[in-house]
């Protein structure tokens, strides 16, 4: 199928990689970086020496136990203390202020690059998506991506700066058997955290997808709350949702559990860490190989080394869901579009033009094409309807116009140029579109009128209003242009929003027009009003108009008829009726629909 919502990434391992995917998100601060890695540097120098001030202060006090102590050493002792204690924390401080715009400017990026992608995708990937699921991935990627940066640098770097300083340290001031049962300590911790971590990859991974299922279900019930509602499928809907929050809370229980194995561990081995170098310093204490200002020392060590390094545990772990989670946000960014501009694509020449189908083959699956060898020819200035039953290809049409997909076969050209050599971006800004199902975003009537026009006045916004036979509708709403509609417009009537996408397309005043059953939604009224006012719009622009109803295009200059994606009639209104072909059954056969409501109405009123 075209189009995929599949995740680059879906092996069982997160790639490691992708940490190097990451950095490069910290050049636009590289100096804000290097602050506040030198900051870092010194917040770990100032912390190491906190234990190295302790041990001289209780020394000194030992010593000078019972003999005359002059005050104001053990004050300068004291002092001096306190000092690498407040420095420790503020140099800390400093590196977090200066880090801050770094990381959240990063993820800014990331999230926007997301963005820019999705909308980059073609339509094949938007119509297989799952936009709960999709949203989850973002938060948590760019959440995740946070998480990695800092922990990178304010994480991992200081704490094995602080192991490689405590280290040196033991290894000149005491015997070098306290360096290695550091050193073993610490590869066992390392061993134990790696080990049982990947081992729990796994049921971070179930309790992500049941996080992500859940929350499509419940986006995807409230999205289409009506349909619920029309079948009275409350319980049934709470019941699908439940089951899967049944198997997230399952997944969720899997991963504290194994949490608490980890947890469990790594504490044991921390614990008997410190007991072994206490025993050892409390031996040397007794038997005079070591003071008392040593084995503080040693016991501060211990503590300020084992809770980094408890801590990076904790980090590994969550880096290790992070990575995950990018991974998933990632894949999006590896997702290739379907339909991409070519390197040496120019811009649409022109202001419009003739639109030409050239033998088109196509199907949205290789198995099942649409379209058979579709040409015809859209003279400049000139208005070409499609009609045929469902299912014929006429949608399909004006999405491979508008490059939603590519040709199989076959080429369709603007203003002589192959659409496939022009920008997008300039392609589709040529063409405006009134689609026959018109989905609004949740904003104010005047926020989806000027979506046309972003740079519109007011004056232009009311003309088009107007000129979509909006402003009797407006003016009876209490807060009028600035009415809410709702999400996906729900708060108005199907009528009021193809008015209101008519008044979009309007404000866009686009050379080509494309016109997909643009007044199904309409009453007959305002079905001839709107007509009127399309036929206004389309002089001197080429136009495709789809329509089911044959009565709204008889004014066009060409009609093709489309069956099983090939067009099987062509000619003007009067010259299809003259043939007595499929158009002309058609259009006796919705002749007599129209009589007969009619009549059905007229009775109805008596």
């Amino acid at each position: 199928m075209r189009g995929s919502s599949g995740n680059a990434y879906s092996g069982a391992r997160p790639n490691w990689a992708i940490v190097a995917s990451v950095l490069p998100y910290l050049a636009e601060f590289r100096g804000r970086a290097i602050a506040a890695l030198a900051f870092l540097v010194l917040a770990k120098l100032a912390t190491v020496g906190v234990p190295v001030g302790l041990k001289f202060l209780v020394d000194y006090l030992d010593e000078a136990r019972g003999a005359e102590v002059v005050f104001l050493l053990p004050f300068f002792l004291v002092l001096a203390y306190g000092l690498l204690r407040f420095a420790s924390t503020a140099f800390q401080e400093l590196r977090d202020a200066i880090f801050a715009r770094v990381a959240e400017r990063a993820m800014r990026r990331a999230s926007l690059q997301v963005f820019q992608h999705l909308h980059r995708l073609d339509l094949g990937f938007h119509l297989a998506r799952r936009t709960g699921a999709l949203a989850r991935d973002i938060e948590r990627g760019t959440r995740g991506m946070s998480f990695v940066l800092r922990s990178a640098l304010f994480n991992i770097v200081p704490t094995g700066l602080e192991v490689l300083l405590v280290a040196g340290i033991l290894m000149v001031a005491f015997q070098v058997h306290f360096v290695l049962t550091i050193a073993v300590a610490v590869v066992f911790y390392v061993i134990f955290s790696l080990y049982v971590t990947e081992w729990r990859i796994r049921f971070v991974r179930e309790a992500n997808e049941m996080d992500n299922r859940s929350n499509t279900r419940s986006v995807d019930s409230l999205l289409n709350y009506e349909t619920v509602k029309y079948f009275g499928a409350e319980r049934y809907e709470a019941e699908r949702y439940d089951r899967d929050l049944d198997a997230w809370e399952n997944a969720r229980v899997k991963n504290r559990l194994s949490l608490a194995a980890l947890n469990t561990g790594q504490a044991a081995i921390i614990a008997l860490a410190m007991t072994g170098m206490m025993g050892m310093a409390a031996w040397q204490v007794m038997h005079g190989g070591m003071s008392l200002g040593d084995l503080t020392m040693i016991n501060a060590f211990l503590l300020q080394l084992f809770i980094p390094l408890n801590n990076l545990g904790f980090v590994y772990r969550e880096m290790r869901e992070s990575l995950i989670n990018i991974e998933r946000m990632f894949g999006l960014l590896y997702q290739p579009p379907q339909v991409a501009d070519r390197l040496d694509a120019v811009p649409l020449r022109g202001n419009g033009g003739e639109v030409a189908f050239e033998d088109v083959h196509f199907g949205y699956q290789p198995e099942r094409p649409i379209l058979h060898g579709v040409s015809f020819t859209v003279p400049r200035g000139h208005k070409v309807a499609l009609v045929g039953p469902s299912g014929a290809g006429k949608s399909t049409i004006a999405r491979l116009l508008f490059r939603f997909y590519d040709v199989d076969s076959g080429r369709i050209r603007v203003n002589g140029q192959d659409i496939r050599d022009v920008t997008q971006e300039s392609l589709r800004a040529a063409i405006g579109v009134v689609p026959q199902d018109t989905v609004l975003f949740n904003d104010t009537i005047r926020y989806n009128i000027a979506y046309g026009n972003p740079e519109a006045t007011e004056a232009q916004i009311l003309d088009a209003v107007r000129r979509a036979h909006l402003d009797h509708f407006i003016e009876q709403l209490p807060n009028g242009l600035e009415t809410v509609v709702g999400e996906r417009g729900l708060k108005v009537s199907g009528g009021e929003k193809q008015r209101i996408a008519i008044a979009r397309v309007l404000l866009k005043n686009p050379p080509l027009l494309v016109l997909d059953e643009a007044t199904s939604s309409l009453d007959s009224a305002s079905e001839q009003a709107i007509l009127a006012t399309l036929q206004e719009v389309a002089e001197d622009r080429t136009t495709l108009a789809i329509a089911h109803r044959l009565s709204t295009i008889r004014d066009a200059d060409t009609i093709l008829v489309l069956e099983a994606g090939r067009v099987v009639e062509r000619g003007s209104h009067d010259e299809l009726l003259a043939r007595d072909g499929p158009y002309a059954r058609l259009w006796h056969y919705q002749d007599r629909q129209q009589r007969l409501a009619t009549n059905q109405e007229t009775v109805a009123a008596r």
